[in-house]
């Protein structure tokens, strides 16, 4: 316990020393720039000590769950006895289908529990006048996400260039923009972002890692990172993809009432 309290100590002072940049600049410009006091400093000061207590605590959550159960996950995934390979018998990426249907499960639960998305979309719904649901948006995140990160496991798996497939992948995302209304754009370009938050990342993160360390001939610094960008790219690409199922819908349904 003592040990622990050592450790989350040091860590809530790493995380103070952080974010004074941020403090420091708001300061400034609140007092030099704007030259007016804080209306509610007591306020503001309650909020940043819950801020950096909620990091921290965050923080301490990813290396005591998040990233080995990551890992954890990666490693039974691939046993050998799990994958009822032969001793000796070298497996192939076939037999990983469990590990990409955990792949995929896994990013599309993440992106649709993820905070910043439920806000967008909810106010997605609101400016276009129900036009974009929420809800359908969402959905097409998560699915996009949970491609994605399928993908990034069956590359991990592979040993694949994630440069060529980053490539395709932004051709695909470069053609779907000539082809679907231009007030989706922006919302499918900027969802990648939002998607890649609280959630999605350490999980992510845990997986990739956990993974490559697992995997033959694999190097974490090498091979673990790189989903986040299947993170971002994907759920764009299912936006994108969702915007144009909808206009087609909508022009169908209009040449049937005609």
């Amino acid at each position: 316990m003592i040990n622990w309290l050592i450790h989350f100590t040091e860590l809530l002072l790493s995380t103070f020393t952080g974010t004074l940049p941020i403090v420091f600049i708001i300061i400034a410009f609140q007092l030099r720039v704007i030259r007016k006091p804080f209306v509610y400093p007591k306020k503001i000061l309650a909020g940043f000590l819950f801020v950096l207590f909620g990091i921290a605590f965050f923080l301490e959550g990813l290396e005591m769950m998040l990233f080995p159960l990551g890992k954890l996950m990666a490693t039974e995934l691939t046993a050998p006895a799990f994958l009822n390979l032969v001793p000796e018998q070298v497996a192939s990426w076939r037999n990983y289908y469990w590990l990409y249907l955990f792949a995929a499960s896994l990013g599309f639960a993440a992106a649709l529990a993820e905070p910043s998305l439920i806000a967008v979309a909810q106010k997605t719904e609101q400016l276009s006048g129900g036009a974009i649901n929420a809800w359908g948006l969402r959905f097409a995140v998560s699915l996009g996400l949970g491609m994605g990160l399928a993908l990034g496991a069956l590359k991990i798996v592979t040993g694949a260039p994630l440069h060529l497939l980053i490539i395709a992948g932004y051709l695909v995302v470069a053609l779907q923009t000539c082809f679907v209304p231009k007030t989706i754009i922006a919302l499918a370009y900027d969802v990648g972002g939002v998607t890649t938050s609280t959630v999605t990342i350490p999980l992510v993160t845990a997986m990739g890692l956990g993974l490559a360390d697992t995997l033959p001939d694999r190097d974490p610094l090498q091979d673990g990172f790189g989903l986040i960008t299947f993170a971002i790219l994907f759920p764009t690409i299912a936006v994108l993809g969702y915007a144009q199922l909808a206009e087609w819908l909508s022009k169908r349904n209009l040449k049937n009432n005609t």
